[in-house]
C-alpha cells in the first residue's frame, strides 16, 4: 500500500464543466508516483476534459485537488507555467512543428522554458533521445519521420523537463496496433523509473498485454475498475 508521502494527485468531490456542461461529477481520486494508469471509456465521455484538468487547462467548478505541490482551487495566474513544467504531455497527433529537425523541435521547448547554456540544452536533448531509442534520428525532419518514430520525439519532447507526470491522450491513436504496442512498453518504461503515466485509449488489446491500474470515464463519473481476462 502507498503512503500517503506518495500521493502525487488528489481530487475530493471534484466537478468539470465544459461550455456550461457538466462533464464530471464527483471525482475521488488519488494517483502515486510511478503509477501507469490507462483511462478509458467512449468517445465524448469526459477523458480528455480529465487530463485537461490536471494541467488546469480546465478549472474545477466544485471539490478541490492538488497536484504535486500545487493547490488546484487556488492556483494562481503566475504559477499556471510552472505546473505545466512538472507535466509531460502527450498528443495523438504528435504536434512537432514541421519546419525545423527533431532535435530543434526539442530545443524550441528548452528555450522556451527557460533553457540558455547551449551545452547543457545538447546534452538534454541527446539524454532523451536516447532514452525513447531516437538518439540517431534528432537531424531528422518530422515528415521524414514514421508515425511511431514522431510520437517517440513527442514523448522525447514531454521528458526535457523532468516532469514528474506523464500525459498521453490517445497516444496509439494514428498508428499501427505494432508500433502502438512498443509505444505503450515505452511508456511503460518510464512508469517504472517513477514517473506517474496517464494514458487515454480505446486500444484494449495494450490493456490486457501491458496492465496498469484501469479508470474508467462513464455516465460523467469516473471509477477503477478491473477488466475481465
Amino acid at each position: 500500500m502507498n503512503s500517503e508521502k506518495d500521493i502525487i494527485i488528489k481530487y475530493q468531490g471534484v466537478e468539470l464543466d465544459r461550455d456550461g456542461n457538466n462533464i464530471l461529477s464527483d471525482i475521488n481520486i488519488s494517483i502515486c508516483e510511478g503509477e501507469f494508469i490507462y483511462l478509458i471509456g467512449k468517445v465524448g465521455s469526459g477523458k480528455s476534459t480529465f487530463l485537461k484538468s490536471l494541467y488546469y487547462e480546465i478549472p474545477f467548478s466544485k471539490g478541490s485537488g492538488r497536484i504535486l505541490d500545487y493547490e488546484l482551487t487556488s492556483l494562481k495566474k503566475k504559477d499556471i507555467p510552472f505546473l505545466r513544467r512538472k507535466v509531460g504531455i502527450v498528443f495523438q497527433d504528435f504536434q512537432l512543428l514541421i519546419d525545423r529537425t527533431a532535435a530543434k523541435n526539442l530545443e524550441f521547448v528548452l528555450r522556451a522554458t527557460g533553457w540558455s547554456n547551449k551545452g547543457l540544452i545538447e546534452m538534454r536533448i541527446e539524454e532523451v533521445l536516447t532514452k525513447v531509442g531516437m538518439q540517431n534520428k534528432g537531424y531528422k525532419m518530422p515528415h521524414e519521420l514514421s508515425g511511431g518514430e514522431q510520437q517517440r520525439i513527442a514523448i522525447a519532447r514531454a521528458l526535457l523537463n523532468s516532469p514528474e507526470v506523464i500525459l498521453a491522450d490517445e497516444p496509439t491513436g494514428n498508428l499501427d496496433p505494432e508500433t502502438g504496442t512498443q509505444i505503450v512498453k515505452l511508456l511503460h518504461s518510464i512508469a517504472e523509473s517513477g514517473t506517474a503515466v496517464i494514458m487515454s485509449t480505446h486500444n484494449y488489446a495494450v490493456v490486457q498485454k501491458y496492465p496498469g491500474r484501469i479508470i474508467r470515464c462513464e455516465d460523467g463519473v469516473l471509477k477503477d475498475v478491473k477488466l475481465n481476462n
